[in-house]
């Protein structure tokens, strides 16, 4: 093995460490925030809440009726 991919291979570990330790810092902070109590529900979540819902009522509306 040569002083380039020796070199390769050290730049590509570091790289996967960063990685990681950005990946770590990214998920220690959601944590954070969230004991804090700034958790907010996801949009699609509301959204997906909305529409059971409304379709809820209108099958009351529609089959009861």
């Amino acid at each position: 093995m040569n002083d380039s991919e020796s070199a390769d291979r050290e730049r590509g570990d570091t790289q996967r460490l960063n990685w990681i330790d950005r990946r770590r810092a990214k998920i220690r902070d959601e944590i954070a925030r969230n004991r804090r109590g700034e958790y907010t529900v996801p949009t699609w979540v509301l959204t997906v809440a909305l529409v059971v819902i409304v379709v809820g009522w209108l099958a009351l509306i529609f089959l009861v009726g």
